[in-house]
């Protein structure tokens, strides 16, 4: 298809009373629903919500678990959503109880309501790890929608050229990002280094693995109370990152959405120029040991 038109809903996710609250999922769908309705009015064919946007992340509330127990139910009014209004929905990520576990998983629900997609967040951000399983040595897997070929990421995955790759070489022109970032994930030597050191690292990464990996990023990171505009400790930037122009539609730090209108043309212009996807199904390419698919889907 020649352009997809997508929003980014930036939505905060702490406990402000005019914004996204933890462990009220309920509330917190329905802001969203609201967000995705808005979008479907404007003509868009893919709707992205950040990552923990049901929940929160606050793993150490006594009722952190217990919110995240009608995961099932979510997942099932977002299908409803996306086959009611005709529009391809990642509905964030969607914290999941199995067992004694907990896994972070994104979807990529099809226009009809189909999953298309899933994937269980791999690389964990280091806090999450007492509470959060990976999806470990599992592939990271692309596949077909009705815009083209798309792959799952999140957050901390960015930090991380090798699953670009291994979707890329699955045949990924898509790659979705929902993110729960902030300015204050590092420690206090860090942050006294560069206040916006956070924001440097997501604008520079996310610019260099669309034009690395002649895809484009769809990003969509948590925002603040739309008060406090940029006076949050939220990393936001959430965009569309694409090789030759770089950001489409990136926000600030604040509670909103971004209506981007991607022109997938961009990304062939861009394999034409840089022929990564071609070097990399070329015979006796350098880094032949790290391709695990077929070259077919390059």
């Amino acid at each position: 298809m020649a352009s997809t038109t997508m929003i980014l809903p930036h939505v905060k996710s702490d406990g402000n009373k005019s914004v996204l609250e933890p462990l009220l999922p309920t509330e917190n769908f329905a802001k969203a629903e609201s967000f995705i309705r808005n979008a479907a009015r404007e003509g868009c064919n893919l709707a992205v919500l950040p990552e923990y946007h049901l929940t929160s992340w606050v793993p150490d509330e006594p009722g952190f678990r217990e919110s995240c127990a009608d995961s099932a139910q979510y997942l099932k009014k977002y299908q409803e959503l996306a086959k009611e209004l005709n529009i391809c929905i990642v509905p964030g990520t969607i914290v999941e109880p199995h067992g004694d576990a907990l896994h972070n998983i994104a979807y990529f629900l099809s226009s009809n309501g189909e999953i298309l997609g899933r994937y269980q967040k791999k690389n964990l951000w280091h806090p999450e790890r007492r509470h959060l399983v990976s999806s470990a040595q599992e592939p990271h897997v692309a596949f077909d929608t009705p815009l083209g070929r798309v792959g799952l990421l999140i957050c901390w995955d960015l930090a991380f050229p090798e699953a670009f790759r291994e979707l890329i070489s699955d045949g990924a022109q898509i790659i979705c990002i929902p993110t729960f970032w902030s300015t204050k994930d590092v420690s206090d030597e860090g942050y006294a280094l560069n206040p916006d050191g956070e924001v440097l690292f997501l604008n520079s990464t996310l610019i260099s693995r669309a034009f690395e990996n002649t895809c484009a990023v769809v990003f969509a990171n948590a925002g603040g109370p739309p008060d406090k505009g940029e006076d949050t400790s939220f990393a936001g930037s959430s965009q569309v990152s694409v090789p030759h122009i770089g950001s489409l539609g990136k926000m600030g730090r604040s509670e909103g959405c971004s209506i981007v209108n991607l022109d997938m043309n961009v990304l062939k212009i861009a394999e034409d120029n840089y022929k990564v996807r071609e070097d990399m199904k070329g015979e006796g390419w350098h880094y032949a040991y790290t391709r695990i698919r077929d070259e077919s889907k390059l």
